[in-house]
């Protein structure tokens, strides 16, 4: 199941490819009868395979005629070419495509992409290119122009985003409180603990149908993704007797161990590895008056 795959990729990050990988896979089973395709657009319309993993698929798997345009072959073709530029740019990245595209030999395709590949790998590389060594620095663009060191050009530098979330801690009984995320977002599909927003615990326990004993503020957890940075506030809380309303589906009580095995985000891994310590629970029972 989905769930049992996510459990597998708990806290690795990448959440979004075990959901695209199990995807993926129903998606052979129902409309390939079993047999990946072999045609490029058909492993495209895959989810979570793009263009230049699906051109690898099918070059090395079938033998097709299709450019790929990973990170070393960027870096191979920009400086060969001599395009300027982040490679992340939509400009520069539709310049390479239109270069590899145009490169691309007629027969011998799989040798030709893991060459190129490998030359990214291991003799154009991003620092101290052993130029002397490469078979193609005789037109190579940026060699000629002393432009090395300036293609491809990084990523431009940006401050990230900070975002705030209060996660409560909710215990009764020896377990936590864990409420499954929206399958889109953040962390979708995983289990993590509730959150107050706005920061209004009282609030989020009262709509939770929960009353709050005792509380105290953990240590704060931060988190980075891609475009923002997660400051996380948890909160420990004793709470009374759950009512019924929270063992519906989305809401779920566990212990601190069978929480660790679920699939869940890796801050609220974080968080509960800490309760686990021996020292961290008796400094929560003290905290919750247990």
């Amino acid at each position: 199941s989905e769930q049992d795959v996510l459990e597998h990729w708990s806290g690795l990050g990448y959440y979004a490819r075990g959901r695209n990988l199990h995807s993926a896979a129903r998606i052979i089973v129902q409309q390939h009868g079993g047999n990946f395709p072999r045609s490029l657009d058909a492993v495209c319309a895959l989810p979570g395979i793009g263009r230049s993993t699906a051109a690898a698929i099918c070059a090395f798997a079938f033998g097709a005629r299709a450019a790929i345009l990973e990170g070393n072959v960027k870096r191979v073709l920009a400086r060969h070419e001599g395009v300027p530029g982040y490679p992340g740019d939509k400009r520069v990245q539709d310049a390479l495509w239109q270069r590899a595209d145009a490169l691309l030999p007629h027969t011998g395709v799989e040798r030709y992409t893991q060459g190129l590949m490998d030359l990214g790998a291991n003799i154009c590389m991003r620092r101290k290119p052993a130029c002397r060594l490469c078979p193609v620095a005789v037109d190579c663009i940026a060699r000629r122009d002393g432009s090395i060191a300036q293609i491809p050009a990084p990523r431009p530098a940006k401050i990230l985003p900070e975002r705030q979330t209060t996660m409560l801690v909710l215990w009764h009984a020896g377990e936590v409180l864990l409420q499954k995320r929206p399958s889109l977002g953040i962390w979708g599909g995983l289990w993590s603990f509730p959150e107050a927003r706005d920061g209004d615990i009282e609030n989020a326990v009262a709509c939770l149908g929960l009353e709050t004993l005792t509380m105290t503020p953990l240590a704060l957890v931060d988190h980075g993704f891609t475009h923002f940075k997660l400051r996380i506030t948890p909160v420990l809380a004793a709470v009374s007797r759950p009512p019924l309303s929270v063992r519906e589906d989305g809401y779920t009580w566990l212990s601190a161990e069978a929480a660790l095995a679920a699939a869940i985000p890796a801050p609220v891994k974080q968080i509960l590895i800490g309760l686990h310590r021996p020292d961290a629970q008796l400094n929560a029972q003290l905290a919750l008056g247990l």
